[in-house]
């Protein structure tokens, strides 16, 4: 806590910036802190909505907090509750899972689980009444901008909920993909069918002429909806099956991972113009209707490019005709491993103006989590010019150590240490955070993480209620650098990573150079862990600021490159600073365990 106190006062000193923060408006995308919520497992602003005015059962509804694959109760209303919360941790941006109206309930017999989450939408125009209303909605926007704070919104153009069926699939578990080779559009139910789609020439010549002339969507299944679900979509145009690809489930390879139904969703053409401008539509509209100040894209990465291609720049226009000029637009395009390259192509090829940086949570998982060499980051670091835009472009990319898809951070760490005490699981975690908020990108925090959350594993394990929990799963949880449980809420200031995550996010909206300033990766080891070390410097003054972090379980103490213009050095978090170089381009830090220190070089006299 002594570090924390200290860091604090720090950082009110670091710069004029921090008593001169942009307006909303102006402050670019690589300027904030996000904060990234799920509404469902935040807090219950009304226990009213929990059944989204459905009645009967939980198969009905989807209401049982319980259960993690249902819902929990959490609304908007307790998002704005909790905006006070969510100030205190220093974020300046919320992003909220997709609240458009969902199927409540999707699955087979035995399979069932609930839309909380936002994903399997059935009203595009309007919020899940699970959720809250259209103007509770706007009621929080309003609130967070009068805060300071902006609202990303979480979309998909990918897919709708799982409306659609296929008559040969029915009663089987699975419903294999059938290709364009092996199913042609020309022809009925595979290649020795009847034809079908006269003169249509595929789905790469994509004009309104050419798919005019597909008109029957029985090309590779026999498509079919339940009578009760036939008009259940928002807007009408996206109940005819004919805007839909209706090929079978996605293997997530080849051409099956853009033209495939993502675990039976069913799957949009976005080939398709007349798809293409219905999502402009959709997604400009919400602009238009409540100010929000960004869009992170679901499932970017199954889309088609051309779609991006028109769709980006519509989005962007039409924000900046609301006054939102830095309206930032990033994709999921979800790679598991280090693949720096797979995430650069969809800045290139799709042109997407920024991806969540999944190689940046690798890259801290494998050296904070699993203790390899502190080479993964400069790895991760040397790829930045690849981007399309360059390092300018990688300052934009949202970067997490832990989602609510991969799992918490704090899993990650104990997995890989599942014999370390706990003192040492909080500081790995911390650490990761550490690096999270002082390195370059956008530094997103997944909530609860701050408090300690962990979780067991992915997707359902890694979604806790920030409200007491009644679901056996999470009551079973260990949480880290606490002894509270899910059994209780979780609103307190005082754990340890709130107080650093809090520490950093000021700090950074302190410093220029962290927020927004070029990265030189100065140190780093091949062989194993310990130091890694950068200099950020001003977009301004060009003034250097040094961040070197510790990931290893013993005290390190070693000379880093630095400017020879940098002399004298005062400590803005951490403690190991020297008050001086010792020579020109030189500087000798020592850093504890696991820690991290940031030194800003001072002015020449």
């Amino acid at each position: 806590m002594k570090r924390l106190v200290a860091a604090l006062s720090l950082a009110c000193m670091a710069s004029p910036a921090a008593a001169q923060q942009l307006p909303l408006r102006e402050r670019l995308p690589s300027e904030e802190v996000i904060y990234f919520v799920l509404p469902d497992r935040f807090d219950n602003g009304d226990p009213g909505n929990d059944r989204g005015g459905i009645r009967g059962d939980r198969l009905a509804h989807g209401f049982d907090p319980t259960d993690k694959a249902f819902f929990q109760g959490g609304d908007l209303k307790g998002v704005m509750k909790r905006l006070d919360y969510i100030q205190a941790l220093g974020v300046t941006a919320i992003w909220l899972t997709p609240v458009f109206k969902n199927k409540a309930v999707q699955g087979g017999p035995g399979q069932e689980s609930a839309g909380y989450h936002g994903y399997w939408v059935t009203d595009f125009t309007t919020v899940d009444p699970h959720l809250g209303t259209d103007a509770e909605f706007k009621a929080l926007v309003d609130a967070a901008h009068a805060r300071g704070m902006k609202v990303y919104m979480d979309i998909i153009a990918n897919h709708t909920a799982d409306v659609l069926y296929f008559a040969e699939c029915e009663g089987k578990p699975a419903c294999p993909y059938r290709s364009r080779a092996d199913y042609p559009y020309s022809r009925r139910g595979g290649i020795g069918g009847k034809a079908i789609n006269s003169g249509f020439a595929g789905d790469q010549v994509q004009t309104a002429a050419n798919f005019a002339r597909l008109t029957d969507p029985n090309y590779a299944y026999t498509v079919k909806v339940k009578p009760a679900e036939r008009n259940v979509k928002v807007p009408a145009w996206l109940n005819d099956p004919i805007y839909y690809h209706n090929r079978g489930n996605t293997t997530f390879s080849n051409e099956s991972s853009t033209m495939g139904d993502f675990v039976g969703l069913d799957d949009l053409m976005t080939e398709n113009p007349r798809v293409v401008s219905g999502m402009i539509d959709i997604f400009g509209g919400w602009i238009d209707r409540f100010g929000i100040d960004g869009y992170r894209i679901d499932t970017a990465r199954h889309v088609n490019p051309e779609f991006w291609a028109a769709f980006v720049p519509a989005m962007l226009e039409r924000a900046r005709a609301k006054g939102i000029p830095n309206f930032h637009i990033f994709g999921e395009a979800a790679w598991s491993e280090l693949e720096i390259g797979l995430l650069q192509r969809h800045t290139v090829v799709d042109k997407l103006p920024a991806v969540l940086d999944f190689a940046f949570a690798t890259a801290v998982q494998q050296v904070v989590a699993e203790g390899k060499p502190t080479a993964a980051l400069a790895k991760l670091f040397m790829g930045d010019a690849m981007y399309a835009g360059g390092e300018a472009t990688a300052l934009q990319l949202p970067t997490f150590i832990g989602n609510h898809d991969q799992g918490r951070f704090a899993m990650f760490v104990m997995k890989a240490n599942p014999s370390a005490a706990d003192a040492e699981l909080l500081a790995r975690t911390r650490l990761g955070h550490e690096m999270l908020l002082t390195l370059r990108g956008v530094p997103t925090i997944y909530y609860g993480d701050e408090q300690g959350f962990a979780g067991k594993g992915n997707d359902q394990a890694a979604r806790q209620t920030m409200f007491a929990s009644k679901t056996p799963a999470y009551l079973d949880d260990k949480l880290v650098g606490t002894a509270r449980t899910h059994g209780e809420p979780h609103w307190g200031t005082d754990h340890p990573l709130f107080g650093t995550i809090a520490t950093l996010a000021k700090l950074r909206r302190a410093t220029p150079a962290l927020s927004h300033g070029r990265q030189v990766t100065r140190a780093y080891l091949d062989d194993k862990p310990g130091l890694f070390a950068v200099s950020r410097f001003d977009p301004g003054t060009d003034a250097e600021v040094v961040v070197a972090f510790n990931s290893s379980p013993a005290p390190i103490t070693a000379n880093v490159e630095v400017e020879t213009r940098s002399m004298r050095f005062r400590p803005l978090y951490g403690a190991g600073c020297p008050a001086a170089a010792s020579a020109p381009g030189s500087m000798r830090v020592t850093i504890a365990p696991f820690s991290t220190i940031v030194c800003a070089a001072e002015p020449a006299r």
